[in-house]
């Protein structure tokens, strides 16, 4: 198990990254609440991972700390949810607020979320209640924050980003629209887009 890794961040298509490691390059999938926290291209990063292997794949999921970690390791057993759609929660709310809409089983605020529907949400609920609360209490730990890359092409590398997290293209593009021309990065695109879609 690869559990954690410290490299030069060399790539960030989000959710995709690539840290070089003393010359290896790891692509890492990533959640929004992490890839808003990294450092600009050439930066040092310090990601846990959780490596998922498959028959057909190896796909490593970096967090930038371990209670993210913690929580998308909580989510990725409950029924239904796959690391993709672990990946869009921890994108879409703060563990902080996804703790909170479970413990007082707030149906609406986790549906917002792209691929969550009510089954889904209040299965989230039921299964994680009590998870959640405890992966919270034994998994901490805070990372700096530190500046973010700006990019080229914000909006369209926005729009592509909440593709990968499982909105459809014309969410998307609908989201991107309500966002001020003058968001400095694809990272401040996407989580005001985020922001505006969860005020739905």
């Amino acid at each position: 198990m690869i559990g954690r890794i410290v490299g030069t961040l060399i790539e960030k298509t989000p959710p995709e990254l690539m840290v070089d490691v003393n010359g290896i390059g790891y692509e890492v999938s990533a959640s929004m609440t992490t890839i808003y926290d990294l450092p600009q291209i050439g930066g040092q990063v310090t990601l846990f991972t959780h490596l998922l292997v498959k028959e057909d794949s190896h796909t490593l999921y970096g967090f930038i700390d371990k209670n993210e970690r913690a929580l998308f390791r909580v989510l990725i057993k409950v029924n239904g949810i796959g690391p993709k759609m672990a990946l869009a929660i921890l994108s879409s709310m703060s563990s902080e607020e996804l703790i909170a809409n479970v413990q007082e089983s707030d149906v609406t605020a986790l549906t917002r979320i792209p691929g969550v529907g009510k089954k889904t949400a209040e299965r989230l609920i039921i299964e994680l209640r009590d998870k959640l609360g405890q992966a919270a209490k034994t998994d901490l730990f805070s990372a700096p924050a530190v500046l973010r890359q700006v990019q080229a092409d914000p909006r369209q590398e926005a729009e592509a980003a909440l593709i990968s997290l499982g909105y459809k293209p014309q969410e998307a593009a609908k989201a991107i629209a309500g966002v001020p021309m003058d968001a400095a990065n694809s990272e401040d695109v996407i989580k005001a887009a985020l922001k505006g879609m969860l005020r739905k």
